[in-house]
């Protein structure tokens, strides 16, 4: 679960310290103080998108700090990653966000907002404020049964991606053999020319190597000869025999100056090998103009090819082996068409067959998910309500399967089910996606959930419907919750309030845990607006207390 959250320098955060508790945790404050600040300071660390205006005016950076308690289930699941909690189960995830660049790091390790996304996932699902609008999204609902059912399905679409591909790319070269008999002779006699021009030129490996030194050799003969010669002049009339002679004349008289003959000889046998070796390659040294010309040409026709067909004479040789293996296919077109459409078959009979067993899947994992969501719905104060998943048939192939599927609700006793977006309000399609977040985290079993204003456009008993679905999902998952509901926000274990203030010209968010008198101020707030009177206070005592008891007795 998320322990603590610590912000520096956010919008109007200047500093906020979080430590989140077990079950419930619920967010509350006027409407502008800034409770979507705060989730929006973990969506960033969690990867969101982060752009240079969220620093706060006058600060060089913006920091968000998630320190997570990880279970030995989430444990293994990481490792699986290659990501490690400390000996304590804690993972601690950091964002820095500059104006030019943002720093993600997981226990001090930098990683990519990509792999950022895939470890956290495994912690946190958040659900926005309008998130429920994907629901209207018909793709979407396919995506959450896979998600619902991905235990049963996952290895089955692999398989299915995989032949996809495979069918995908045999029918793009049917489609291309279409083509009219002159434009496949022409394609040939095309490829005879290039297969000869290869062949012809008879390349080797290494060749280009050892011409190019021998063109640099070539080209640089006056300057090597000079600067040779110099060299040589400088060796041969060294003082070194002169050296010798002297040390010579005393080394008698103490044994440590022998060394110093010793390397004196050394050195002089070292110059005369060196003097040898010049006087050799002087020797041998040749400059013809017709072998350099020879050369160059040599060099130009090699540099030509890997211009045309690789940038590597090995790249050139697997091109012209491409190259015969398409010539020899235009060569024998019919056979080769008759095979390609035989594999073609007989992948369009395994993808039927993959996509059958898909499908099956699907439906069989459909009914279990939808009859959750219809009893989570009924949680939520959706009294008649029938819900069920309708699937249509593509008339194409695609590496997800051949299905189409829609959720489709009836919320009247005897109204037929339709379309979500045709019968379902923007406070309707919220409860739905709350209902639907219950089953996927029962059945991802996520540790923590965040809820950013699921409770917009409800109220009266729906209201304590979805705080009692909330406190539900919280005996299993830590819940973060920003509300605006005093229904909700009675059952809170955890109750935190967001306020926001200004002092020396600047607006500040700060976030405080309220004790239990505090509770009941804030939860006054909620049900008496701008005037708090006793006989509120006195309602907000009461709510505060049924909702304890509601929890006892769940």
């Amino acid at each position: 679960m998320l322990l603590e959250l610590h912000v520096r320098n956010l919008a109007l955060i200047e500093r906020a310290d979080v430590e989140f508790g077990e079950g419930l945790n619920i967010l509350t404050g006027e409407t502008g103080a800034g409770k979507s600040i705060i989730i929006g300071s973990v969506s960033l660390a969690l990867g969101q998108k982060a752009t240079k205006d969220i620093i706060r005016s006058g600060a060089e950076y913006a920091y968000v700090e998630l320190i997570f308690s990880v279970n030995e289930e989430r444990r293994k699941e990481l490792e699986k990653l290659e990501i490690f909690p400390d000996e304590n189960g804690l993972l601690i995830v950091t964002r820095k966000i500059m104006p030019t660049r943002s720093i993600s790091k997981i226990n001090d390790e930098t990683v990519t907002v990509a792999r950022l996304r895939q470890v956290t996932g495994l912690l946190m699902d958040i659900h926005g404020q309008h998130e429920h609008q994907s629901l209207l999204h018909i793709s979407r609902h396919l995506e959450i049964l896979d998600t619902f059912a991905k235990s049963r399905t996952d290895l089955l679409k692999a398989e299915i991606g995989e032949t996809y591909q495979q069918y995908k790319k045999l029918r793009a070269i049917l489609e291309e053999s279409e083509g009219d008999e002159e434009s496949r002779r022409r394609e040939a006699d095309f490829l005879m020319y290039e297969i000869g021009e290869i062949e012809e030129a008879g390349l080797t490996e290494g060749e280009e190597e050892q011409l190019t030194e021998c063109y640099r050799r070539y080209t640089n003969s006056q300057k090597i000869l000079e600067s040779l010669s110099a060299a040589y002049e400088a060796v041969e009339n060294d003082s070194l025999g002169q050296a010798i002679h002297q040390v010579n004349e005393v080394a008698a008289y103490d044994e440590e100056l022998k060394g110093i003959q010793d390397q004196l000889y050394d050195a002089e046998a070292i110059l005369n090998d060196i003097r040898h070796s010049i006087n050799a390659y002087l020797d041998d040294m040749t400059f013809d103009e017709a072998e350099l010309a020879q050369t160059q040409q040599r060099l130009d026709q090699i540099h030509g090819l890997q211009a045309k067909y690789g940038s590597t004479i090995e790249q050139i040789a697997l091109a012209l082996e491409e190259k015969k293996a398409r010539l020899e296919q235009l060569q024998n077109f019919d056979e080769y068409r008759k095979k390609n459409e035989e594999k073609y078959q007989q992948l369009t009979e395994k993808m039927e067959k993959l996509c059958q067993r898909l499908s099956k899947e699907r439906k069989l994992a459909a009914k279990g998910l939808t009859e959750q969501i219809r009893k989570g719905l009924v949680e939520l104060n959706f009294l008649d309500v029938e819900f069920g998943m309708e699937f249509r048939k593509l008339e194409h192939y695609t590496a997800l399967g051949y299905d189409e599927a829609e959720f489709m609700i009836s919320t009247n006793p005897g109204e037929p089910k339709r379309s979500l977006g045709m019968v379902a309000s923007g406070g309707e399609l919220s409860r739905i996606m709350l209902a639907i977040k219950t089953v996927l985290a029962d059945s991802d079993e996520i540790p923590t959930l965040i809820f950013d204003e699921i409770d917009t456009g409800i109220s009266g008993r729906t209201a304590q419907k979805v705080s009692e679905q909330l406190t539900a999902i919280s005996r299993s998952h830590q819940v973060i919750c920003i509300t605006h509901l005093p229904q909700i926000a009675a059952m809170a274990d955890c109750h935190f309030e967001i306020a926001k203030s200004a002092a020396d010209k600047k607006t500040t968010t700060r976030i405080r845990k309220l004790d239990e008198e505090a509770m009941v101020e804030e939860l006054a707030r909620l049900l008496g607006g701008a005037r708090i009177t006793e006989a509120v206070r006195q309602n907000a005592r009461e709510m505060k207390g049924l909702a304890e008891k509601r929890k006892k007795e769940a």
